[in-house]
């Protein structure tokens, strides 16, 4: 479901392809994809709903459990947001349980030339919540 806000989404696609409804890709040339789900894929290691108070239950995750280290999923954007001073922000909610296969979350922007340019990152993982 795509709100008002641009770029803003929760996930609540129904059953539309949550990447066109969401203006998100997935990358083809990382090694492994971003799923939906409204539940934990691994039964206790995951979360039981997302963060949104009420309906909202769909969040996207990673199973990193088969991946090797160094191992990238990767989503971008389908628009360009313009360069702005304060006006545009990302906010996100992320949820990373304790285990020995959890990575780091990191979020990129792309300079004009293609560039990118870490601007968060996390491997914090020792809360069980959002």
């Amino acid at each position: 479901y795509y709100t008002s806000i641009p770029g803003s989404c929760n996930f609540e696609t129904q059953d539309q392809e949550w990447t066109s409804v969401c203006g998100l890709t997935q990358d083809h040339n990382d090694d492994f994809d971003w799923n939906i789900s409204n539940d934990a894929v691994m039964g206790q290691m995951g979360p039981h709903t997302d963060h949104t108070p009420g309906k909202g239950q769909r969040f996207l995750y990673v199973n990193s459990s088969a991946q090797k280290e160094g191992n990238r999923a990767r989503i971008t954007t389908t628009k360009f947001f313009p360069a702005s001073l304060g006006v545009c922000r990302v906010r996100f909610w992320f949820w990373m349980f304790a285990s020995r296969q959890t990575g780091v979350l990191k979020v990129y922007t792309v300079e004009e030339h293609g560039m990118d340019i870490l601007m968060w990152s996390s491997s914090r993982n020792e809360e069980n919540k959002w």
